[in-house]
Order: structure tokens, then C-alpha cells, then sequence
């Protein structure tokens, strides 16, 4: 009975706190007009950042086409790369980056939906303005990457022309193969197998960084291999600097061929004299050009037919080919264990149906795209089959306009320049 009366007394006792406890803290009345309050965080102003990359990329081009064309002068050239690998390189981590921006740009040309921001088209745009105008300036030392392997190098061993030649048609085609996937929303390869990003951001993944370091050693016994023989933007640059309105000169005055430029030029951008010895007749090579150009149509219908013919496997970068391969598989042969792809597919109501239109617009998308890149691939190889036979009299030495970086080092080793005007 005391028993009872005390566990009576309890349940009271805890019934009358809990009604206390209500009255102290009352809920909460939503209903009435009650609002948040506002809970500011300490966000970075990513825009601010973004104006000052646009301001300082074209700050630097600017120093870098006024030291080169106006000063002829290195010296300027070196702190613009200091100032390029600290920056852009290990402050903004590699990114915005002009040569990854030629993917976004691609994919919007063919995809109306994606937005395309306005950071990412001026870093893409802005040192093609500049090559057109100047030259390859932004190569010079405004680009973190060119700006690296210029400031490691040391050493400049002149590379095989034959082995020069075969590497340098490595950025066209990566070129090509970049916006072939970007168009067709696959992947952006570029970014994706970035050699200088892992450095820049202190980790990654370990063969890219491997690679990258790789590239630096390179670097100090031959100039610039990346720029030279893997970037693309770098071979897109080149087609505009080939036509600068204003041209970089290695002498203002008359050149003596002592071959000194040559020798210190990191890129083998100075072509040497060359004299006609063969004393070819006029109608020899009329005839030979018309050769060439009854052959280039076949090498581009040969490379559209071949690219054509592995367009489907070139498709499986796709991720909808890839899971329409797994689902396919799966319905052939059911598996008690799913995939993760495969969960999410089926989780989420997808249809066989529906995924097979997705897949034969994917092939379809990739059948034109690598058509298209296959004659592309036939043009870069027979654009170079004629740039060696083509036979020009040239007798001083001279700026090759598209292989120039405009670093500047052959000014000082030129004797002519060390003379004092008149």
C-alpha cells in the first residue's frame, strides 16, 4: 500500500515538472509572423578573385609584348614568370586555365543549354587577341606552366628535326581529341590528365604528379617540352601568331648568321639560312605542290573513314555508353549483386527504353564528331608532310612566328643588338 501511495506521489511530482518545464520553455510559435535570423558566414568573394586573374592576366601580356617588342629585353619576361607560377599557379591553383578553356568553350558552341561563364571565355579569348596582335606573349612566361618549365631550364640540347617533327603534331591531335570529347559531353581530357595541376595544388593524383615532375627535369636539358610538344592551346596560339600584326624581330639591324640565336633559342624557333642548292626549276615544284594537293583529300577521307569506324569505341568514355553496356549485360545475364551504377539506375525508375535512345543519340553524336576529327587528324598529318618539302631561299637567320614563345633569350646573344644605335 506504501508502495502504491509513493509511486502515485512520484508520477505526480514528475507530471508537475513537466508542466513547469512547458510554462519555462515555451515552443516556439511559427504560425505568427515568427522569422530566422540571419546567419552570415565570412564567404570568400570568388567573383573579386576572378577580376583580379582578368586584370593581372592582361597586365602581365601587356609587360611581356612591351618588353619583347619595344624594350627587346628578357629581364621583364622572368618576373612576369615568377609572378605567373605564384599566382596563377600555386595561389589559384592552376585554375581559371586558358588551355583546360578550350573544352567549356567547344561544348558551348554545340550545346545551347550550357552556360558558359564569362571568366572562362576571356582567359580562352584574351591571349588569342594578344597572339594576333604580338605574338605569342602569354606562352612567354604568363602561363604558369610555360612559366615553370622556362624557369627550371638551363640547359638547351638541340632535339632530332625528324623527332621534333613527329612530337609536334602531338598538340594538333590532342587538340582534336579534346573538343571531340568535350563536344560530346564525355569528358574534359584535358583536365583530366593535367600534368602541372597536381604540383600547383600540392597532391592529386600520384602518375600525373610523376609525370609532371618528369617534365620539369626534361625542362632543364631541353626547353619546354609540354608547350612544345603536348599543349594544345599552345598549337591553337600558333596559328595566330604565324599572322601577328606585329612581328618579334631578332635584330633591328642587318644579321651577320653567326648562329648565336640559334643556339640559345630553348624552342628551336630560328630557322637558319637555306639556299635552293638542288637549283629546282619553277615547273618542278609547281608540279610537286599540285601533287599535294591531289593527295590531302584522300588523307582526309582516309581519316574520316578510319575515325568513323571506331567512333563506338571511342564512345565508351561516354557514362551513359558505359552503363547502357551494363545494363545490357545485366538483363542478359541477371546478378544477385548490383553495381552501384546499376542500383541507381533501377533505384530511380530508369527504363531500358529510355536509356537505349540516350545511347543511340551518344552513337550518333559520336559518329559525326570523330568523322569530322578523322579528316582533321588526315589535314594536321598532311599539312606537315608539305611544311618539310616545301623548299624556301632564305639567307639570314629567322623567326619561325609560330614556334616562337617570345621568351626573349636570343636578344642578348645576338652581337648586333650589343651595338649602340647610330
Amino acid at each position: 500500500m506504501k508502495m502504491k501511495k509513493l509511486l502515485l506521489t512520484g508520477l505526480s511530482l514528475l507530471f508537475l515538472g513537466q508542466v513547469n518545464a512547458q510554462n519555462r520553455f515555451p515552443k516556439p510559435d511559427f504560425e505568427s509572423g515568427y522569422q530566422y535570423p540571419e546567419i552570415t558566414y565570412p564567404v570568400p568573394d570568388e567573383m573579386s578573385w576572378v577580376t583580379v586573374d582578368i586584370i593581372l592576366l592582361i597586365l602581365l601580356m601587356g609587360i611581356v609584348a612591351w618588353a619583347i617588342l619595344k624594350k627587346r629585353t628578357r629581364k621583364p619576361v622572368i618576373w612576369v614568370s615568377i609572378i605567373s607560377v605564384g599566382y596563377f599557379g600555386f595561389f589559384r591553383s592552376g585554375c581559371v586555365c586558358s588551355i583546360g578553356a578550350i573544352q567549356n568553350v567547344s561544348l558551348a558552341l554545340v550545346d545551347s543549354t550550357y552556360i558558359l561563364p564569362l571568366s572562362v571565355l576571356l582567359f580562352f579569348i584574351l591571349p588569342i587577341l594578344f597572339a594576333f596582335l604580338f605574338g605569342r606573349v602569354f606562352c612567354a612566361g604568363v602561363c604558369p606552366f610555360g612559366a615553370l618549365q622556362e624557369l627550371v631550364n638551363l640547359k638547351n640540347y638541340r632535339l632530332p628535326k625528324s623527332l621534333t617533327t613527329v612530337l609536334g603534331m602531338i598538340p594538333w591531335i590532342y587538340l582534336i581529341y579534346a573538343i571531340l570529347y568535350a563536344v560530346t559531353r564525355s569528358s574534359f581530357i584535358i583536365c583530366r590528365f593535367d600534368p602541372f595541376i597536381g604540383i600547383f595544388r600540392l597532391g592529386g593524383d600520384f602518375g600525373l604528379i610523376v609525370f609532371g615532375v618528369l617534365l620539369l627535369i626534361i625542362s632543364i636539358f631541353t626547353g619546354r617540352p609540354f608547350c612544345r610538344f603536348i599543349c594544345p592551346y599552345g598549337a591553337l596560339l600558333s596559328l595566330f601568331s604565324r599572322v601577328s600584326v606585329w612581328k618579334i624581330e631578332l635584330t633591328r639591324k642587318t644579321c651577320i648568321n653567326c648562329d648565336l640565336c640559334r643556339n640559345a633559342c630553348p624552342v628551336d624557333a630560328i630557322e637558319p639560312p637555306y639556299e635552293n642548292k638542288v637549283k629546282e626549276t619553277r615547273l618542278q615544284g609547281v608540279k610537286r605542290i599540285i601533287t599535294y594537293l591531289i593527295v590531302l583529300p584522300f588523307m582526309l577521307l582516309a581519316g574520316a573513314f578510319l575515325m568513323r569506324s571506331v567512333s563506338s569505341d571511342l564512345s565508351r568514355a561516354h557514362k551513359d555508353v558505359r552503363l547502357y553496356d551494363m545494363v545490357m549485360s545485366h538483363e542478359a545475364d541477371p546478378q544477385d549483386v548490383l553495381s552501384i551504377d546499376l542500383e541507381a539506375f533501377y533505384g530511380q525508375g530508369g527504363t531500358v527504353e529510355e536509356l537505349t535512345e540516350t545511347y543511340e543519340k551518344v552513337q550518333a553524336d559520336f559518329k559525326l564528331y570523330s568523322t569530322i576529327a578523322g579528316a582533321l587528324f588526315g589535314l594536321v598529318i598532311g599539312i606537315t608532310l608539305i611544311g618539310l618539302s616545301v623548299k624556301r631561299t632564305r639567307k639570314q637567320y629567322a623567326i619561325n612566328r609560330a614556334g616562337c614563345v617570345a621568351c626573349g633569350r636570343c636578344f642578348s646573344y645576338c652581337p648586333q643588338n650589343s651595338l649602340k644605335e647610330k
